[in-house]
């Protein structure tokens, strides 16, 4: 545990300093967090985002899907996590139907910015006016592009998105609109490794795979998944950190030294 970290000159990191990172090669850190005492903990090892995903749906509620999440609890959670840590970087999704239009969305962004502490919000799809209208009030955007789960209902089933021609033209064409809408961040989700590459290597602002193969400028997964606590089985893209090491602690600190060493995700956790 990375105890410097908790001195008394710890600066909260912000979206600039994401794209330093990027600009200078340094690997992005992130994992999700849901609470006070793992966002303390994931804080204090140096992971450098927490995004508090409505992923809570099914880890925390045991939902079947993350449609359920309600935005009274993203602000909770927000609120939780946000409170314990000190340096790493807070972005809060933005629920199912929280944001069928820009004003309902820059509404409820602003209860997670205002209640909660969130530094960012992050919303599924190319939703270029409603970023747009977001990025104007102030208020930093993460797009999310590849697999949507917000979208199950419609795609049926959680699969790799991108893999025709045609599709992965389309998620490219996608990621630079949002990026030219003044989304300051980009998730990659179940995306070839190939594409992502592309998307990373163009863009000038960061991209966050999962499942999107080693040469996003960053990684995320589901906390619970990496420590193997997640209810029913993990996604092929995750590994379980806890097979290797003694405690959470170093479950933790493991992933982080993988992702910033280049060694996760390896070929086995890319499509």
């Amino acid at each position: 545990m990375n105890q410097a970290l908790y001195g008394a000159t710890v600066k909260t990191l912000t979206v600039q300093d994401m794209t330093a990172m990027k600009q200078r090669g340094e690997k992005i850190t992130c994992l999700t967090a849901y609470d006070a005492s793992f966002s303390a903990l994931c804080d204090a090892i140096g992971i450098d985002i927490l995004l508090v995903g409505d992923s809570l749906g099914m880890v925390i509620q045991g939902q079947q899907t993350t449609l359920p999440v309600t935005v009274n609890d993203m602000v909770y959670h927000t609120r939780c996590v946000s409170q314990a840590r000190r340096r790493a970087f807070i972005i809060a999704d933005l629920p199912f139907m929280s944001y069928p239009n820009a004003l309902c969305a820059a509404q409820n962004a602003a209860r997670l910015m205002q209640e909660s502490g969130a530094q960012m919000v992050k919303l599924e799809g190319a939703r270029l006016e409603t970023t747009r209208f977001l990025v104007d009030q102030g208020i930093p955007v993460c797009g999310h592009l590849g697999l949507l789960p917000q979208q199950i209902n419609q795609l049926g089933t959680y699969k790799v998105q991108g893999k025709t021609t045609a599709d992965a033209d389309k998620i490219l064409e996608n990621a630079h609109q949002l990026q030219q809408a003044g989304a300051s961040l980009l998730v990659l989700e179940c995306v070839p490794a190939a594409l992502a590459k592309t998307i990373s290597d163009e863009l000038t602002i960061p991209v966050i795979g999962i499942g999107a193969g080693i040469d996003c400028d960053g990684q995320v997964l589901v906390l619970y998944d990496m420590l193997g606590i997640s209810i029913g089985k993990s996604p092929r893209f995750s590994k379980n950190f806890m097979l290797e090491t003694n405690s959470i602690s170093d479950a933790i600190a493991a992933y982080q030294l993988a992702v910033k060493q280049r060694q996760f995700p390896t070929s086995e956790h890319s499509f």
